[in-house]
């Protein structure tokens, strides 16, 4: 994990033409699709300034600089949100009031969303800058520093657990799973929503200064569908339900005539390849589930 990442602009371009090019193999698209995009590979193969691109070294950053980092600004406009808010509330407003953890809460985004609704609330945050401001947006609320795999809560001591986009930076997710279920109360919920490993291959991935200020991104891991499933039912967690909501790739003008600055990747990149980018990109962009801590259960550790 210490080898740092290369990032070349024709290298990424060229995967975009290549999962495309799948889409048609599958049937998907059509030849013209298909020998669009094989022209199109020429061109950028013959590009002089793609070709002679020296790439970027990219760091392995910080996850609490990279938050920092970002919570002044977090709270929007993020599109992340748009995606999980309405199946969290939508399953918020079927609950009872009871005594509600919001883990990795950042700045408070479901802490303020959940005192609304009357349930005592407490979040949890490994970052101090997002927690300044979850202090200030949700005074009514507890908060305290803390590691999702550590969570400073007693056994049975909650009804409902929310986490939302925090787990894509947890290494170990059965770790965190199991501490969700130990704190949840027997018949308790809990609701996950998680950045879809899909977008994260794609290159969705929170930048940070490395350690010499250079290039960096904040560590991100890619959980999928089946690795949330095994943690929950290995802990006594029962599925009540699963979403993988998308959108459409924003349509835009090209703001580069080239690939532009490393700080702009991929999102500078995709807009040279407009079609490729569409297929390849018709993805979920989240992952969302309601699970539930069984009745009579021990939970395993």
């Amino acid at each position: 994990m210490s080898r740092p990442i290369y990032q070349h602009p024709l290298a990424y371009l060229l995967g975009l033409e290549g999962l495309a090019l799948l889409h048609g193999w599958a049937g998907d698209r059509g030849e013209e699709f298909t020998r669009a995009r094989l022209d199109e590979i020429r061109r950028l193969l013959a590009d002089p300034e793609l070709s002679a691109h020296p790439g970027v070294e990219v760091s392995r950053g910080g996850l609490d600089d990279g938050y920092t980092r970002w919570a002044p600004r977090y709270d929007g406009p993020n599109r992340l949100f748009d995606l999980d808010e309405p199946f969290v509330y939508g399953v918020l407003d079927t609950l009872p009031v009871g005594r509600a953890l919001d883990a990795g809460c950042g700045t408070g985004r479901f802490a303020r969303g959940l005192t609304q609704r009357g349930h005592q609330v407490i979040g949890v945050d490994g970052n101090a800058g997002m927690l300044r401001v979850a202090h200030e947006r949700v005074p009514s609320a507890r908060f305290a520093r803390g590691d999702l795999h550590r969570l400073p809560l007693a056994d049975a001591s909650v009804d409902l657990v929310v986490c939302a986009l925090a787990l894509s930076h947890v290494a170990e997710l059965e770790g965190a799973i199991s501490e969700f279920a130990r704190v949840l109360s027997p018949g308790g919920h809990l609701l996950i929503s998680d950045v879809h490993h899909e977008l994260i291959f794609r290159g969705s991935v929170v930048q940070a200064p490395g350690p010499d200020g250079g290039p960096a991104l904040v560590p991100t891991y890619r959980h999928r569908p089946g690795d949330f499933l095994r943690a929950a039912l290995r802990h006594k967690l029962l599925v009540r339900g699963c979403e993988e909501p998308k959108e459409a790739v924003p349509r835009s003008d090209p703001l580069e005539t080239g690939p532009g600055p490393w700080e702009n990747w991929p999102w500078s990149l995709m807009d040279l390849v407009p079609a490729a980018r569409d297929a390849a990109w018709d993805i979920p962009l989240v992952i969302n589930w309601h699970f539930q801590r069984e009745l009579d259960s021990r939970v395993q550790n």
